[in-house]
Order: structure tokens, then sequence, then C-alpha cells
């Protein structure tokens, strides 16, 4: 087992560890904790994921209206410069 670096024989001393320090009956109590801290983050990383998304969402809408206009000014001026052409020949 490799998980971080850690063997499998330190991660079971970590846990014959934790196991006499807490007591068997501390330790559902501190996964609770945990797993609950841990969906904390999770909700608040996705809170922060959905707001950057929206008002990336504006931006990226504001950005191809620009390019929209420009691409179509850019095709108007073409037209033009080849309705010019056509009349010089």
């Amino acid at each position: 087992m490799f998980v971080l670096f850690i063997s499998g024989q330190e991660i079971l001393v970590v846990l014959v560890l934790v196991l006499l320090f807490f007591g068997a009956k501390a330790i559902p109590e501190i996964a609770r904790t945990l797993g609950k801290g841990v969906n904390e983050f999770r909700k608040a990383s996705n809170d922060i994921k959905r707001e950057f998304n929206q008002s990336t969402s504006e931006l990226r809408k504001d950005v191809d209206d620009i390019s929209k206009a420009v691409n179509d000014e850019i095709y108007h001026l073409k037209d033009d410069d080849n309705k010019t052409d056509k009349k010089d020949d």
C-alpha cells in the first residue's frame, strides 16, 4: 500500500496510536466530525465554482457580443472592398 509516501506499516502504527490516544468510543465521533468538515468544505468549493462560472458566463457573453460585432464589421468591410474591386474591373 502506497499513499502519500506513507507505507502500510506506518499507517497501521498511526491507527494504533489514535486508538490508544482517543479510545474506541471517541473514534466514531472523530470520524463523524471529519466527515462533516469534508462535507462543508465540498459545499463551499462547489459554491465558489458555481459563483465563478456564473460571473465568467456574463463576461463570456460580453466578449462574444464584442467578437460578433467585430466579425460583422470585418465582413461588411470585405464585402464593400469586393464591390469596389468589381466596379474597377
